[in-house]
């Protein structure tokens, strides 16, 4: 017997833990005649995330389902059931060399499905993308307690509609992931970090010269202020600016070397040089920061990648200062206030961070905050026009609302 859960204060939730996908079926199937709902969970990390449930129902922990299906290392694919936790999957990939190189917070913690259900991703996204790059096929329970697939166990396969992207960031919503399709990549032979201070007025200049002029290829592009600069291990009383690489060791050092060559005099100058383990842990670090603030507010922002240095300079006059870091590379911006701040103050610098997000045609979301907030910050951010088509699909998909209802936008 597992005990209750409670998801933004809605329980408690009876919690079920299904060691087939035959069982899963039947606790849709049941759900969906008593109308009542299906809560897929799996390690927790990302429950906080959107609006409050808004139908009695039952919390589906899918950590029972958490087997390697099938892993032909030399196809370069791998197929695991949806609760497995991310970092039992790398741990497999590299016994063979291989990793899935998207980088999800508190991997030990997280499933496969949750990190496919939320898109997450983090700093490496801009070397190597998101899952939604790496996800080729996908078997979901839907609202009738049947097994559907899209896609397939090979890289080259095209046939049918790509449900992968559809199921991908849904959060739960369209129905419950079982197992999933990767294509994987060799591990890499060095990583490197060189971690550079910026002051606040050079950063889009920096960027400038990063993003569009470097010969070389950076995996990681990311700048932390004052405040989470601390957090990650890096004193500083300015930005700090942090750029991976990871290749084959001798490609490596000489893009070490021509990217010293290239950043501004004054950084080059101070830059500080991390190599094999100790760069990786930056980089983990830098991964697990958007969920490291367990108390307050946190915001993740999604804008162009040109307007990058001017949110952050916005963000970072805010009062009180939060711990800002943003994936520059990408235009996502995560930072972090206090939990003392107040649901009005949290809405007043959401809406005012929004308006700065929608000039680079972004927007500003809530990632975690205390859940008596969520009635009056913009947890969703500013509407936009594709929430029409995100309703119409639920509607489609999930007519008697049965999965994860209320959390998603506008209360989808």
């Amino acid at each position: 017997m597992h005990p209750p859960l409670s998801i933004d204060g809605f329980g408690p939730l009876t919690v079920v833990r299904p060691h087939s996908v035959a069982e899963l079926g039947d606790l849709v199937r049941k759900a969906a005649a008593d109308g009542t709902a299906v809560y897929p969970v799996g390690g927790g990390t990302m429950l906080d995330y959107g609006l409050p449930p808004t139908k009695p129902g039952t919390a589906v922990d899918l950590r029972g389902l958490d087997r390697v299906i099938d892993y032909p290392a030399r196809d370069m694919t791998v197929t695991a059931q949806a609760g497995i936790t991310v970092g039992r999957l790398q741990d497999t990939l590299k016994a063979e060399g291989q990793q899935l190189p998207v980088d999800v917070p508190f991997p030990d913690r997280a499933t496969l499905g949750g990190a496919v259900a939320t898109n997450a991703s983090g700093p490496r996204r801009f070397g190597h993308g998101t899952l939604r790059d790496y996800v080729i096929g996908i078997t979901v329970v839907t609202d009738e307690g049947r097994e559907v697939k899209g896609g397939g166990r090979v890289v080259k396969n095209v046939a049918g509609y790509d449900l992968m992207k559809l199921y991908t960031g849904s959060l739960g919503t369209l129905g419950v992931i079982t197992q999933v399709t990767l294509k994987v990549k060799p591990l890499p032979e060095a990583v490197a970090a060189v971690v550079a201070p910026c002051p606040p007025e050079a950063l889009e200049n920096v960027l400038n010269r990063v993003l569009p002029k470097t010969a070389t290829r950076p995996t990681v592009l990311s700048v932390a202020n004052a405040p989470a600069a601390a957090q990650l291990g890096q004193e500083a009383s300015q930005y700090v600016v942090v750029i991976g690489f990871e290749e084959k060791a001798v490609t490596v050092d000489w893009q070490v070397t021509t990217l010293t060559h290239e950043l501004p005099d004054e950084l080059g100058k101070y830059s500080s040089e991390f190599r094999g383990d100790v760069a990786a842990g930056l980089g983990r670090r830098l991964a697990d920061f958007p969920l490291a603030n367990a108390r307050g507010l946190t915001f993740k922002a999604n804008l162009l990648a040109a307007g990058t240095a001017a949110f952050f300079r916005r963000a970072d006059a805010l009062e009180p200062r939060p711990a800002l870091v943003a994936h520059a590379g990408n235009g996502i911006v995560f930072g972090h206030l206090p939990g003392n701040l107040g649901a009005e103050r949290a809405k007043e610098v959401l809406d005012g961070l929004g308006r700065v997000a929608a000039e680079w045609a972004g927007n500003v979301v809530v990632l975690r905050c205390p859940p008596e907030w969520k009635a009056v910050v913009p947890v969703w951010g500013r509407p936009t026009p594709d929430r029409e088509v995100m309703q119409a699909v639920k509607d489609k998909l999930d007519p008697r609302g049965v999965f994860n209802p209320g959390r998603f936008v506008d209360g989808i």
